[in-house]
């Protein structure tokens, strides 16, 4: 070989590994984690892009649409910061007609919340020790109707495609246009000396309870709750050793149980409420006397919706951009955050939006649209805000427990996602080469384990230092 031709040789050579892409060592580092679960039909569709300029790092499957579980919430959680502002406030009003009590409801997720409360040093019940108050500073000991005006949404509070046996989880609950305390009731079983003892929290007579709990001496305990056909009568039944509890049970008509919780309050604060408890609009022709606003900020409903993956907050947002006053409805919401995505340029094929927090399994999205959103979020002015509500890696959040290593620990944020055989977790690595997000989605996934998903992550952000 002649020296010229050796020149040119080596020449092209160089160029071409100039050529490899400078992600190669990524794609060899997830690829080889896929691998592991491909062989077991898992479907996946990952994307990654460099948050300064959006180009792609790294894509698999990207354009596929996915059941996304709770990553809806991204989706959901944006279009809301992009439709309400960050300025948004739930305001719950409290004040008479005549000589009835009107509560008009807003829709907000978080009034008796009790991470919400807990926040913000507030004791269980607040709400209506100060309504109590607020009438004894006017000198009223007796109000005839209790009136609770929901009509800020419609009155489907179950969504149609969410699973029929879940319905009593906390993370189904129902959606009205006043919520209170999670819609759910906690509920403690106690064994005493071979005696079952069944409690609730808050303690209201608009749950009934029928004990089935049998004691037992030895073995492991075991109880649920089950609902029957009349409203709100539980059974709770299984064995109990020593205590089981408190969980959560999602509670039926929720407007009603604030209602009835209030009414029970009043009575122990010396306040006859000597009528029924209606729910409907309120007369817009009585002369309505404001007794008391109360407010929750757009910022704690996103937090506690990608944070924590509290469903009601994500339902509750989805109704509330297509609320023009009353009537928000999921087929409004649906359409209104479709129209959100396509503005952001995702393709119709990649989504398909169902509820607002990924409980229904006919929700579809792809990793692309998720980055889409998210690096559509980084570049708006409101980025700071939205990066926030996510779950903080080794900090906070449903990644709380996860990522605790030094170099990880509170620079890998994001959403998670856990449906039965779907699996997600979608972010942004933050790196000293700079941001970088991330969609991770997976299907037929029950033979996907968690740490997993999170070796994906970690390798995203390895890669970037």
């Amino acid at each position: 070989m002649t020296t010229q031709i050796k020149k040119v040789f080596f020449s092209v050579v160089f160029s071409l590994l100039l050529a490899v892409p400078a992600d190669a060592g990524l794609t060899g580092q997830i690829d080889k984690i896929v691998s592991k679960y491909t062989q077991k039909k898992v479907q996946f569709s990952i994307h990654v892009v460099r948050a300064s300029s959006g180009k792609t790092l790294y894509s698999r499957n990207a354009n596929k649409a996915l059941i996304p579980a709770s990553n809806m919430k991204i989706i959901t959680t944006a279009a809301a910061l992009r439709y309400l502002g960050p300025d948004y406030q739930y305001k719950t009003k409290v004040g008479l007609c005549g000589d009835s009590l009107v509560i008009i409801g807003s829709g907000d997720p978080l009034l008796g919340d009790s991470v919400t409360d807990a926040k913000y040093d507030r004791k269980a019940g607040w709400i209506f020790d100060d309504i109590a108050a607020q009438l004894k500073k006017l000198n009223i000991t007796a109000v005839n109707d209790i009136i609770i005006d929901t009509t800020v949404f419609d009155d489907q509070r179950v969504h149609p495609n969410w699973p029929k046996d879940q319905l009593n989880r906390w993370y189904a609950c129902e959606v009205s246009g006043l919520n209170f305390n999670a819609n759910c009731i906690d509920i403690t079983v106690e064994n005493s000396a071979g005696k079952i003892a069944v409690s609730l929290e808050p303690q209201t007579s608009y749950v009934k309870i029928i004990n089935k709990v049998k004691p037992i001496k030895k073995g492991k305990t075991a109880v649920g709750a089950y609902r029957n056909q009349q409203l709100n009568k539980l059974i709770v039944k299984g064995r109990c050793k020593t205590k089981a509890g408190p969980f959560a049970v999602a509670i039926e008509r929720p407007a009603g149980f604030f209602g009835f919780g209030l009414a029970e309050n009043l009575s122990r604060k010396q306040i006859t409420v000597s009528g029924k408890f209606i729910e409907k609009k309120h007369d817009p022709n009585c002369d309505f006397r404001l007794m008391a606003e109360y407010s929750t900020s757009l910022v704690d409903c996103l937090t506690r919706c990608n944070k924590n993956s509290f469903g009601l907050a994500a339902e509750a947002l989805l109704k509330t951009i297509a609320a023009d006053e009353r009537n928000g409805s999921w087929p409004k919401g649906r359409q209104l955050i479709s129209q959100y995505l396509l503005e952001l340029g995702v393709e119709q094929d990649e989504f398909y939006v169902d509820d607002g927090s990924g409980l229904s399994r006919y929700n579809k999205l792809s990793s692309n649209a998720i980055t889409t959103v998210l690096l559509g979020s980084y570049k708006n002015m409101h980025w700071r805000l939205y990066k926030d509500s996510l779950a903080v890696g080794g900090i906070d959040g449903t990644i709380g427990k996860y990522f605790k290593d030094k170099k990880y620990k509170g620079r890998i944020i994001g959403k998670t996602g856990y449906i039965d055989a779907a699996r997600s977790f979608s972010g942004i690595c933050i790196t000293d080469n700079g941001d970088f997000i991330f969609s991770i989605l997976a299907n037929n996934a029950n033979a996907l384990p968690r740490t997993a998903v999170n070796e994906i992550a970690k390798a995203i952000f390895d890669y970037s230092n």
